[in-house]
C-alpha cells in the first residue's frame, strides 16, 4: 500500500522560507501571490494488507519521526 504524508508547520508558527518564496515570487513579478508556506512530503510503501494496522503504523510514524508536533501538522493521504 502507497501512503503519502505531509507536514505543514501550524498557521502561528512563523515561516521564513515560505516569507522568502513569496518575495521571490514577487521579485519575478507575480504581484498576485498573497502567501506561501512550506512544508515535506513523504511517500511510504507499507507492505501491509490490514488497513486499520497500517493507519496505525503510519500515525506512530508520523508523530514520531516525521513531524515535531509541537509546531507542524501532518495529513496522511492513502492512495
Amino acid at each position: 500500500m502507497k501512503i503519502s504524508v505531509t507536514v505543514t508547520l501550524k498557521n502561528d508558527v512563523l515561516d521564513p522560507q515560505g516569507k522568502v518564496v513569496m518575495q521571490t515570487l514577487k521579485n519575478m513579478g507575480h504581484k498576485n501571490i498573497d502567501n506561501v508556506r512550506q512544508g515535506k512530503y513523504f511517500e511510504i510503501d507499507i507492505n501491509e494488507k490490514d488497513k486499520d494496522e497500517v493507519e496505525k503504523i503510519i500515525v506512530q510514524i508520523s508523530e514520531k519521526l516525521l513531524t515535531n508536533t509541537v509546531i507542524e501538522n501532518y495529513k496522511i493521504n492513502y492512495k
